[in-house]
């Protein structure tokens, strides 16, 4: 019999095969997607067995059990004993190779992938091990896969302006040009103390990427556009309950990068079908269908596009969340020009 928990994790059943074979072959951008919140249980249980890290399960059965989400504590824990499992470059090479292997065969063809750089820092971890691993694995997947990978070095709000501070000289020191943006993210505090930081990102060439407006209301998200200028929002589904932000968010063509699943599973939301995510496109904003942390919350993208589908999306809807995250992404002019093409084609092949 299965564990409540594992039940509650189990992906939702295939769509009827014709919306399948459409998400399928939909070429597909992420954009909101964490690199520690993607790893693979056999991948924990592998470098916990390296690294000789205590307090994670013994077997493969139970490492996959305990990832089945509980409650948000239940998610810190897994979160904070994936990150504890990484130690060497070896270690980040490896990771990212496994999450580009993954998102490549979902015919994701680009990704932008948030890296919680403080939360190796303040473990002694320098940022050239980060680096240097995650690059290798970036290396190997555009070689492997054909897969484009950009990365968003983050850090947790409620650990201070410090925790900001060292996470942006790590990245400026330290980052490859593969670095495309600087954000923050953890429990959803007051934006406003990380505007000068966030202002020194902007003018060292790093896009402004917050997280804002999950569960701290639309304060976070006005916050996230006038201290830090915020060029994308992650999450932002509490700006449906401001009219003024709403058309602000539209008018400036500020993407909005959604996760319904994540949502689900954090309890931002009730239930899935309470999700906010067909309301916000009839309202015209620019939302992109993300993630977050696939492998801890029981999805992954193709899941995202089955559950936008479930809320009543048609193939035409969701091709167009997946030109949104062609547009709001930071890849070069003429490949985003190809994808969209792409898309429009297999649209046109799966409506004929």
């Amino acid at each position: 019999m299965d564990h409540p928990a594992a039940e509650r994790h189990r992906p939702f059943a295939p769509l009827p095969e014709p919306a399948e074979a459409f998400i399928r072959d939909l070429p597909k951008v992420e954009l909101h997607v964490h690199l520690e919140g993607s790893m693979k249980p056999e991948t924990l249980l592998e470098l916990a067995r390296r690294n000789g890290v205590e307090g994670v399960p013994a077997s493969l059965d139970a490492v996959r059990d305990w990832y089945a989400f509980t409650d948000f504590p239940h998610f810190i824990d897994v979160y904070l004993a994936s990150v504890a499992t990484l130690l060497t470059e070896d270690d980040f090479a490896l990771l990212a190779g496994d999450v580009a292997d993954t998102l490549a065969a979902q015919n994701v063809r680009y990704a932008e992938v948030h890296v919680s750089l403080y939360a190796h820092l303040m473990r002694g971890v320098s940022a050239e091990t980060v680096f240097a691993g995650i690059e290798r694995g970036r290396a190997r997947a555009a070689a492997d896969h054909g897969i484009e990978l950009r990365w968003i070095p983050d850090f947790p709000g409620d650990f201070g302006v410090e925790s900001g501070e060292r996470t942006l000289e790590a990245t400026l020191a330290h980052g490859p040009d593969s670095v495309v943006g600087f954000g923050v993210g953890g429990m959803e505090v007051a934006r406003t103390p990380f505007a000068d930081l966030f202002a020194r990102a902007r003018k060292a060439g790093l896009h402004s990427l917050p997280h804002a407006g999950e569960v701290g209301g639309v304060q976070r998200v006005h916050e996230a556009l006038d201290e830090l200028a915020a060029e994308r929002i992650g999450h932002g589904i509490q700006a449906m309950a401001d009219p003024e932000l709403v058309a602000r968010l539209r008018d400036e063509r500020v993407p909005v990068d959604v996760s319904p699943t994540s949502n689900l599973r954090t309890r931002a939301i009730d239930a899935i079908g309470d999700h906010p995510l067909p309301r916000m496109l009839d309202a015209g904003l620019l939302v992109t269908l993300n993630s977050d942390d696939p492998t801890m919350f029981g999805t992954d993208l193709t899941g995202e596009y089955r559950t936008a589908h479930r809320l009543g999306l048609d193939l035409s809807t969701l091709a167009l969340l997946a030109r949104n995250g062609v547009d709001a992404s930071y890849m070069d002019g003429t490949r985003k020009a190809g994808l969209k093409a792409e898309i429009d084609a297999v649209l046109a092949r799966h409506t004929a």
